[in-house]
């Protein structure tokens, strides 16, 4: 459901840019799909150019645009007394449709997949990250480097699934 969540990430993005959402790209989802996943508005664009670049208001990313992305299904459940479904199952044919034909190069797309270990991440954990893919094998995006805020959004995300993982791992 990673790809639900880029999706309702750059909606808000198209909407604050005043632009069409097709022009938002590479926005990361990282970690859980819950309210600690972190959507990478440092490394997504909107028409070619940084995000924070186009949107200047740093403290609404960092908080009502995180908080809208990371309650976003809580909302609509609330709105309408039931939830996207139709909203899901687009997100899980995107996610298809990305794994098997080759990625735009300098693009990615968001994918919760076992760990490797990038990013510092517990090998083995299921983990959004950003992918590519050459329409065989996608591969988790190498060499992204993020500032001290995103950092800290990745470790509570990376923190909440070992928990996740060890409260399930009880029940075995």
């Amino acid at each position: 459901m990673t790809m639900l969540d880029e999706h309702r990430a750059a909606a808000q993005l198209a909407q604050k840019a005043k632009t069409d959402v097709a022009a938002v790209g590479n926005v990361a989802i990282w970690g859980n799909h819950s309210t600690t996943q972190f959507p990478d508005f440092y490394h997504a664009t909107i028409n070619g150019k940084p995000a924070a670049e186009v949107i200047s208001d740093e403290a609404w990313l960092k908080t009502a645009f995180l908080e809208t992305v990371q309650k976003r299904g809580a909302a609509v459940i609330k709105a309408r007394g039931k939830s996207s479904a139709a909203s899901a199952a687009n997100a899980v044919v995107d996610t298809v449709k990305n794994l098997v034909s080759p990625t735009p190069s300098g693009k990615y797309f968001s994918v919760a997949v076992v760990s490797d270990g990038s990013y510092g991440t517990e090998p083995g954990l299921i983990f959004g990250f950003p992918v590519r893919s050459d329409g065989k094998k996608w591969q988790i995006v190498a060499g992204i480097e993020h500032n001290d805020f995103a950092k800290e959004k990745i470790a509570a995300t990376l923190k909440e699934l070992i928990g996740e993982k060890e409260a399930v791992k009880g029940l075995l």
